[in-house]
């Protein structure tokens, strides 16, 4: 366990091209040997080279629990195939016009909050797919709850600017304990640099020794 500093593609955006759960690494393909067996290593997982829709960027694509992986209408059926076959879990294509799931929806092994502009008939297989009810949720004045709270099976970090009473809507919700962070020297949309599963955080190399504390804490790693 613990918390790592680490780039990709020479950015501390990592989030952009990785996705994580406790088993499992989605990199992008081609991805340099060396940089995927360190980030394994980091996080305790096996590493998957794979794409979504023709492209890299793994983290706004999908939303991914310990239980099932969700990816945009504009996936292709063999990413799709490669996904089941890899991981042996369920993955579904959902027929939602926005496509940027991990962006808009933030799930962990008890609970979802997903954006309002989520349809509400898409709920439902949201819900059935992660294996967790599912809601509707903003902060502040933003709706992308992906890209605001990244949250394991130990802790959430969430967007700083979020108010004492949507923490608590977040810590129920998610049953986790909650803190609002930033990364990378400032970025307050904590999911374009941080990775985390139960077992470690990797986060981008601009983060600061007191960022790299509080979301020591909050993830507990």
């Amino acid at each position: 366990m613990g918390i790592y500093r680490y780039d990709v593609y020479r950015s501390p955006n990592i989030g952009i091209f990785l996705k994580a759960n406790d088993n499992f690494l989605f990199i992008p393909k081609g991805f340099a040997d060396s940089k995927a067996e360190k980030l394994q290593s980091f996080l305790n997982v096996q590493c998957i080279r794979t794409s979504i829709a023709q492209t890299r960027l793994l983290g706004p694509l999908s939303v991914m629990n310990n239980n099932g992986i969700l990816v945009p209408k504009i996936t292709e059926d063999y990413e799709i195939q490669e996904l089941k076959k890899a991981t042996d879990m369920t993955v579904e294509r959902t027929q939602m016009k926005p496509t940027a799931l991990g962006n808009l929806i933030v799930a962990n092994d008890k609970a979802g909050l997903a954006s309002p502009i989520v349809p509400k008939e898409s709920l439902k297989q949201i819900q059935d797919v992660l294996g967790v009810p599912v809601e509707h949720m903003s902060i502040d004045t933003y709706h992308q709850m992906g890209a605001l709270v990244v949250s394991t099976k130990l802790g959430a970090a969430v967007y700083p600017k979020t108010s004492e009473q949507e923490m608590n809507i977040i810590k129920e919700s998610l049953e986790v304990d909650v803190e609002a962070v930033t990364v990378n020297g400032g970025v307050p949309f904590v999911a374009s640099g941080v990775i985390a599963n139960s077992k470690s955080v990797v986060v981008g190399t601009l983060t600061t020794g007191p960022e790299l504390i509080m979301l020591s804490r909050v993830f507990k790693v």
